[in-house]
This record gives C-alpha cells, structure tokens and sequence, in this order.
C-alpha cells in the first residue's frame, strides 16, 4: 500500500490539555479505597479518570495485586468508573490521564511485562474478555455476525513522560520501549481446537514510542505480528517507522523522530477489513498507512510468504492503551527480553528510572468511519 505523507498545521483542539483540576471540593464523599492516605486532604476528594474520559467500554489491568493472590489486578468495568491509583493510574493536575508501569511488578499470565493498560471491552460482558460481544471481527470473518461490530475506530492524543533509562542488554529492540496502543487479537485454545479461528492471541498493531538514554529525541513505530502459532519462529513483529527510526535501529533520530513530553496523536480505523492508521504531531504532520487484515500483504504492498495467508481473518479483536511497558526484567535469549532492572519497589525504582509513564490528553473509541477518499 501506498504511505501518504501529508503536511498541515497540528489541531490546537487535539492538543489542547484538560484544564479541570485533579481534585474537587466536597463535604463528604471520601476517595477510592486504592487512593493512598493523605493522597487528597479532609475537604478534597481525588477525581477518577472515568470522570473526565468515557470509559464505560473499558477495564484496565493494573500492575498490583492488591488482594494477594497472586494474580495482577484487573479492574472491572463497574468499579473502573470510581478506581484511581496514585501512582499508576490518575489525573493530573490538568485533568489527563496518567498510566504508569515499574518495570518490574505483577504481570498477567501470559506476559512478563508489566502494564497500566485499559482493554476495551464493546458488550460490558462482566469478567469474559473471549466473549464474542466483547470483540469486533473484520467483515470476512465467517461468524461476523455474533461479534459486537465489525470492526472499530480508536483515536488518542497523548505524550509519553518517560521510557526505562536501564537495560542489561541494551541492543534487545524493546528495550527503553512503550506500547501507547493496540490492536489484539483474542486468545483462546477452545476456538482453536474447535477451528471457529485461530485464537493465537497475536497482535496486528502495536504503537511503540522507544527512546535511548543517550538519545534526545524518540521514535514512534507501529509493529504488525505474523499471525503464526506461538513456537513458530517466524512469528515475529515486522516494524513500520512513523517518525525517527525502527525499533532495530539504535541510532538517534535527531529531529525526526519525538522528544518526551511531546504530544502527538494516532488514529486506528478498522474498516471492514483494511486498519487505516493516522499519526500527526505539530512539527510533523500526518502520516498515513493501510494494510488489509485479511490476507499477506504488508503495509508496503507486497507478499509475505511467511504470514498466514488469511491474516487475521477469524479472529475476535479489541483495543488497547495505555502503558505496556516493554522492559521485560526476564534474563532469557528471546529478543523480548531485555533484562530491564527493578526491584519492585517503587519509589527505588521511580528514582532509579526504573519504569514508563505516559499521558493521555484524548482517548475516545467509535465504530469503524468509512474511509475519506
């Protein structure tokens, strides 16, 4: 496919920040049992992020286990909507949202990568994350019809504060990274085994902000996974640079790429069976790219003989944001990890540099817009 690159003055709407305050006065309500004592005084109460963002469509995993039992915290639809944590997930004093992510705490089952991340979930289906209502399907998919919608539309705006500054293997690619977004596919051996779609759990899109300690500016790159079986080796990510480099290339960006603290906003609009991506920043523009979902043609238009053929076609999907931090501490071979330092504590490891933090000005999701021509 064709990358359009397109110059125009920024949005100042888009970059505008929220200018509430993050607490408000009140007589008597208290704040969320997550809220830590002395977080907000006797005649203030902490807003939650629900108050400002819609988020009646999401849960978010959180990097705690705050009933210790040893499985992270997955915060509900319903109790998102009055949930706060003054370190990891808040409003600022302008009224955005903030997610933050230690590099090491608790992490979901099949990660080792620690996360404050919102999971949108299109039916409200309480605690069932597999379930067809929850999750949208590309047009092509034979049982379309039973998910929530066909596709779907996911618009941020944000900056991202801080990226870990400290990894044993440095030249590892995620390394010093952040997912700021995604596109997930839903994993589940049930539907796998009853062939009703491929159930790897993959990812056709995540949005990478990564920056070198050294470094005085980021990249933003999107990665598209092969949609292959866990132990194929050619289940990989194939990366496509936005601004700055590619998350293999350990040069410094210089002005092409993004500074931390620098706003910048994406779009993703799965239309039928085509993801429409869109990034603009006010010293770039917009950048445009578009891949089919459905078969093995990458984002350049040319065939992948190792992708499955059929793309993501049977698959349930659903969005992602936040902060998912990459900087795995797992000491093994795979390039997934980096051997990030942490000790689990996190006022050393926010001292340390130890973690990723990012804003959100803007977080909205819709139905998928038919594209412009």
């Amino acid at each position: 496919m064709n990358i359009r690159k397109l110059l125009f003055p920024f949005s100042a709407i888009a970059l505008g920040t929220l200018t509430l305050q993050g607490c408000v006065t009140t007589d008597s309500e208290s704040a969320n049992t997550s809220n830590k004592a002395g977080s907000a005084t006797s005649e203030q109460r902490v807003m939650f992020p629900a108050e400002k963002f819609d988020l009646t469509q999401w849960q978010i995993d959180a990097p705690t286990d705050t009933d210790k039992d040893g499985i992270v915290d997955v915060i509900g639809i319903k109790d998102l909507q009055t949930y706060q944590h003054p370190d990891f997930f808040y409003l600022d004093a302008n009224g955005n949202m903030v997610f933050a992510a230690p590099n090491k705490a608790m992490t979901s089952v099949n990660s080792t990568n620690t996360r404050s991340e919102l999971h949108h979930m299109l039916g409200g289906v309480k605690g069932k994350k597999r379930d067809f209502k929850n999750n949208f399907a590309l047009k092509a998919n034979r049982r379309a019809d039973q998910f929530a919608q066909i596709g779907g539309n996911l618009q941020a705006t944000l900056k991202v504060d801080h990226v870990s500054t400290r990894a044993k293997y440095a030249e590892k690619p995620t390394a010093f990274s952040v997912v700021i977004g995604q596109v997930h596919a839903v994993q589940d051996k049930k539907r796998r085994e009853e062939g009703e779609g491929y159930g790897w759990g993959n990812e056709p899109l995540k949005i990478y902000y990564k920056k070198l300690p050294d470094h005085k500016y980021g990249s933003v790159f999107w990665n598209y996974e092969r949609n292959l079986e866990k132990d194929d080796p050619n289940r990989i990510d194939i990366s496509y640079p936005v601004w700055g480099k590619a998350w293999l290339d350990m040069n410094e960006p210089g002005e092409d790429g993004i500074a931390l603290d620098e706003a910048f906003s994406y779009e993703v609009n799965v239309y039928e069976n085509t993801m429409y991506l869109s990034f603009t920043s006010a010293r770039h523009g917009t950048t445009k790219f578009e891949i089919d979902l459905t078969n093995d043609v990458d984002a350049y238009g040319k065939v992948d003989e190792l992708d499955n053929p059929k793309g993501y076609t049977g698959e349930g999907n659903h969005f992602k944001a936040g902060a998912y931090n990459q900087c795995s501490t797992a000491d093994a071979t795979s390039f997934r990890y980096p051997a990030c330092p942490g000790t689990g504590d996190w006022e050393v490891d926010k001292a340390n540099g130890d973690y990723t933090q990012v804003t959100f000005m803007r977080l909205t999701t819709d139905v998928a817009q038919k594209p412009k021509s």
